[in-house]
């Protein structure tokens, strides 16, 4: 089968089923193998980029999905997309962060790390898709533990958690208070005062 004839059947597949398709059901469907189609994407995504196409393939873990390219979403969003938009506060976002970066974390932790309740943005998090359960962890009381989905993948344009930015480096200082070394700036050295008072 020629190259040409299989970029236009996974892009027909990609706009068809409107959401990640796996690499196991292309292979299903085109009889090709997975590092086929790893490589025939590839080159299709390269294609849109030089081509300045509207759409981009994106990939998702181990799924790829069409999309509209984000820059172009304010001239998309008034016609077309109508859905509320999920409204995250400060303290909604830091609880995202603290579950994307520590993948099986229970209530309990997420408390412990922000010092307050988490209910109402855990909740809220399941709500807009964001994150799931991931499981019953062995502790007392056996409390449910949360990961990050793929929808939040998508949402912020990551392929895999692997992407996410590398935390700054900390350490606690003799106050147990948290300080960030890389963001420390040195103090200007003071000049001194003599304590003789002026004739």
């Amino acid at each position: 089968m020629e190259i040409n004839q299989l970029k236009s059947m996974i892009e027909a597949i990609l706009f068809a089923a409107g959401r990640p398709v796996s690499k196991k059901e292309f292979v299903l469907s085109l009889e090709i193998s997975e590092e086929d189609i790893e490589t025939i994407i590839a080159s299709m995504q390269e294609e849109y980029k030089q081509q300045s196409r509207g759409i981009e393939i994106i990939k998702i873990e181990e799924n790829y999905q069409l999309c509209t390219k984000k820059e172009l979403h304010d001239y998309i969003y008034p016609i077309l997309d109508k859905r509320n938009k999920p409204n995250l506060s400060n303290a909604a976002l830091e609880t995202l962060a603290i579950i994307a970066y520590n993948p099986k974390i229970s209530r309990a932790e997420i408390e412990a790390i922000r010092g307050v309740s988490a209910d109402a943005c855990v909740y809220k998090l399941l709500e807009y898709g964001l994150v799931e359960e991931a499981g019953k962890i062995d502790l007392p009381g056996k409390p449910m533990s949360y990961k990050t989905t793929s929808e939040f993948l998508r949402m912020f344009g990551y392929s895999s958690l692997e992407e996410l930015p590398e935390l700054p480096k900390y350490r606690l200082d003799e106050n147990k208070q948290i300080v960030i070394d890389e963001l420390e700036v040195p103090m200007p050295e003071r000049e001194e005062v003599s304590d003789e008072k002026s004739e």
